[in-house]
């Protein structure tokens, strides 16, 4: 595994970073966001983790030392019910609004964002390597338009023993690659191994990865003792299409009118509804093409297809298709 190619130089270059981001798929850019202004998020995320059982009863919050006897994995019904919680912190919508942030995808981009209403949070457990993320695209997940940019922001300091995100250098330009089913986002893995590509490094609060939506990427393995917490926030140039489905918020069922509940502003709700999008809608080709493999991998008992089942039963819209699923799922050997 390679290091991440340190891109903080660049800032005040957009030139140069665009530049940087057509030959790589991402940015590694150093102490771009203020400390405090993540930690004061993972204090909130993190008091809600611990009352879940997630971390240690006596260690601080701030610290996310993991309770093994909490282990869970979205989309588990328990994870999911802890997540929905967290996806009511207003700090937490907020952060992705940060100046730092859209000022330099601005720059980046050379026009108006638009940040994703949907929030992704992970909270990968140590000691647990088969949960790992596996290798996979976020297009097919995010889709609207290929230029859409993740921003991968850790909300701990996340040395390499914690399990940080590695990304395959240069494959945001080889189009959608073939998959398998597995544990972790999405549900899928990249079949390819991508040798001699990865690229990886500990990150420090504040430091943020940014990738292209085509690019392969996937966990290190958390072999610390800590919930390698981070957040994912995409985003995209107000004039490019944008697929609809990314203004749920994650964790569903959960509207938005439950989220902003107890709000102290207003100024951020709905904030996508007044911009003049072009909508484009979801193309299911590649989740059907996953819950294929599942159904026939589950009628074999493999045991692989239990996510990908859990996926289907916690957010496909069609009732006969999630009932498929649950009695699969029921009929999977332990």
């Amino acid at each position: 595994m390679q290091p991440f190619y340190d891109a903080t130089p660049l800032l005040g270059d957009a030139e140069a970073l665009r530049a940087r981001m057509q030959l790589d798929g991402y940015l590694f850019i150093r102490n771009l966001l203020p400390r405090e202004a993540i930690a004061r998020v993972q204090r909130q995320v993190g008091e809600l983790a611990h009352e879940a059982g997630w971390l240690q009863p006596d260690a601080p919050v701030a610290e996310a030392r993991a309770n093994p006897a909490g282990f869970c994995v979205d989309p588990e019904p328990r994870y999911l019910e802890t997540l929905r919680r967290i996806n009511r912190i207003e700090d937490y919508h907020a952060l992705k609004h940060h100046p730092a942030l859209i000022g330099f995808l601005e720059a980046l981009l050379g026009g108006p964002i638009l940040a994703h209403p949907r929030v992704l949070g992970r909270n990968i457990f140590p000691a647990r390597e088969e949960f790992t993320t596996k290798a996979h695209q976020d297009f097919p997940n995010v889709q609207g338009t290929e230029e859409v940019y993740t921003a991968w922001i850790p909300m701990i300091d996340i040395p390499m023993e914690a399990g940080p995100l590695q990304v395959a250098a240069g494959t945001h330009v080889e189009g959608v690659y073939d998959f398998n089913i597995a544990a972790g986002a999405g549900g899928i893995e990249i079949t390819d191994p991508l040798d001699g590509r990865w690229h990886s490094g500990p990150f420090a609060l504040g430091d943020v990865l940014f990738f292209h939506s085509m690019t392969v990427h996937k966990g290190v393995p958390n072999r610390g003792d800590r919930l390698r917490m981070s957040m994912d926030v995409r985003y995209q140039l107000v004039s490019e299409p944008f697929n609809p489905d990314n203004a749920n918020a994650d964790g569903q069922p959960l509207s938005w009118e439950q989220v902003y509940e107890g709000w102290k502003s207003d100024d951020l709700k709905y904030y996508w509804r007044r911009l003049p999008l072009t909508l484009k809608e979801f193309d299911r080709q590649w989740f059907d093409k996953r819950d294929a493999i599942a159904f026939a991998s589950a009628e074999q008992k493999d045991p692989r297809a239990r996510s990908v089942l859990q996926r289907i039963v916690a957010r496909d819209p069609d009732p006969e298709k999630r009932a498929r699923a649950q009695a699969l799922l029921e009929a999977l050997p332990a």
